[in-house]
């Protein structure tokens, strides 16, 4: 049988490797034996090529990566053990097989060779989050050519059809692969965690776990955005990506073990195929799911987004800048300061804003801020035609600013925050994902307004916003 044999995913702390973790396995040691039955079962499963999939390596916006050299080194030498070695092969044919069929759906394969990672100061060489679970494999006797993919921050919808994919091109030219996922869930396990405490990381590790254990990919997708900004984790894209790789295939197996004691999810899962199934492709299904959700949010959108989102279009379309309404809500009429943000997929897309008004009123605020957002975003690339489907907007009116004589007159949740030196300015707005606390508001306010964090000096003002999706 051709197509995907095997897929699974693999935690990648460097620990795991006995010449490493030395004593600090007994702590996950559940881990590790895990960790050798998953390479016994895909030696049993009899690939002839391992497909990995990483979230370490150099990571696009826009696209999904894979290292383009014949010969695909990496070591240890970061973790203190240099001569612990790796050498593979590039499976050339069925890159170039990937690649071309990834072309046909849209999405952008990146192959980062020695010249491009030069030029993006990327280290060209096998990272930690492949090497640990092929050191598993080596030990088992595996060594095959190996596809090093690093994951891309597209849509989950986007990384599942390139997982499915990799299924196709393997079944139709031949091949047998052994596809690993690799990735740590929550990283806010415990107070002395690499990222922090936080208590929805345990939260989100029960809920993946539990989905992976059943083969719920729907729920997967279906993860509460905010709850997966809170856990800090690296593997939920990869698993994604695998996941696609065993779409409509009839598979047995689970998770074999779960273990967090350092702060960190380290889960283990194994999916053997036994065939495939009769039923109906997931993938389908999962589009049908985000068009009926796209067309809710256009359906039950307000009057000022509604006006953001032509804006947008039609300046796409016709590079034409739209008037306001000749009648216009009395709410509209007015002046105020105003953001515009745009998310594709749940992922910031732009925002731009002016904290007060600079046009006639609120509507012509917002089409100027909108268009801004849209296509003068210094962080993103112009919104192209292809995405205006794909997009959602919020529009925040700003109340006027109200000086404040302390932090603890701030309120992350309620207010927006003004913070001043001289002729520097950083605004932040409320109620955002990752920022709880007024010290935390501030400390971002500042970055932004190049003010040095320990400033004491500096004019703080708060103000309320109406939010508009």
């Amino acid at each position: 049988m051709s197509g995907t044999v095997f897929a699974g995913l693999a935690p990648h702390p460097p620990i795991l490797v006995p010449e490493i973790g030395l004593n600090s396995l007994e702590e996950i040691e559940e881990t590790k034996e895990s960790m050798e039955r998953f390479a016994k079962e895909i030696k049993e499963s009899d690939p002839d090529l391992i497909i990995t999939i990483s979230p370490h390596g150099p990571v696009f916006r826009d696209a999904i990566s894979i290292l383009s050299t014949q010969e695909l080194v990496g070591d240890f030498a970061q973790f203190g053990q240099p001569d612990l070695k790796f050498n593979y092969q590039l499976k050339e044919e069925f890159t170039q097989e990937i690649i071309k069929a990834t072309n046909n759906i849209g999405t952008t394969v990146a192959r980062i060779d020695q010249a491009a990672a030069d030029k993006l100061d990327i280290d060209f060489k096998l990272d930690h989050g492949v090497l640990v679970p092929l050191y598993y494999l080596e030990e088992v006797g595996v060594e095959l050519p190996l596809i090093p993919i690093t994951m891309g921050m597209l849509s989950y919808e986007e990384l599942y059809k390139f997982g499915k994919v990799i299924q196709i091109v393997a079944k139709k030219f031949g091949y047998k692969v052994a596809v690993i996922a690799s990735g740590d869930l929550s990283h806010r396990l415990t107070a002395d965690a690499p990222a922090g405490f936080n208590p929805h990381g345990r939260e989100f590790d029960e809920a993946v776990v539990e989905y992976l254990d059943n083969l719920e990919v729907e729920e997967l997708f279906n993860l509460d955005s905010s709850l997966i900004e809170k856990a800090g984790e690296c593997g939920l894209r990869p698993l994604i990506m695998m996941l696609g790789t065993i779409d409509g295939l009839d598979v047995e197996g689970g998770v074999l073990s779960y273990q967090g004691p350092f702060g960190v999810g380290y889960a283990v899962a194994s999916y053997r195929v036994k065939g495939e199934k009769e039923v109906d492709s997931l993938l389908e299904q999962i589009i049908a799911n985000k068009k009926a959700k796209l067309e809710g949010v256009r359906k039950n959108e307000s009057e000022v987004v509604r006006l953001a989102r032509q804006a947008v279009e039609e300046y796409a379309k016709n590079k034409e800048v739209i008037a306001p309404p000749s009648e216009l809500d009395p709410r509209l009429a007015k002046k105020a300061g105003v953001f515009v943000s745009l998310k594709k997929d749940e992922q910031l897309r732009g925002c731009i804003g002016t904290t007060e008004p600079t046009q006639d009123n609120i509507a012509e605020e917002v089409i100027n801020n909108a268009l801004s957002a849209a296509f003068k975003d210094p962080r993103f690339e112009a919104v192209n035609l292809n995405e205006l489907e794909e997009l959602t907007y919020s529009v925040d009116i700003l109340g006027e600013p109200k000086e404040v004589e302390n932090i603890q007159q701030l309120d992350p949740k309620k207010y927006g925050v003004i913070v001043k030196q001289g002729d520097r300015t950083g605004l932040l707005l409320p109620d955002l994902e990752g920022v709880d606390t007024a010290a935390k508001q501030v400390e971002i306010a500042k970055r932004k307004a190049g003010i040095t964090l320990n400033e004491a000096d500096v004019e703080l003002m708060r103000f309320k916003v109406t939010r508009y999706t």
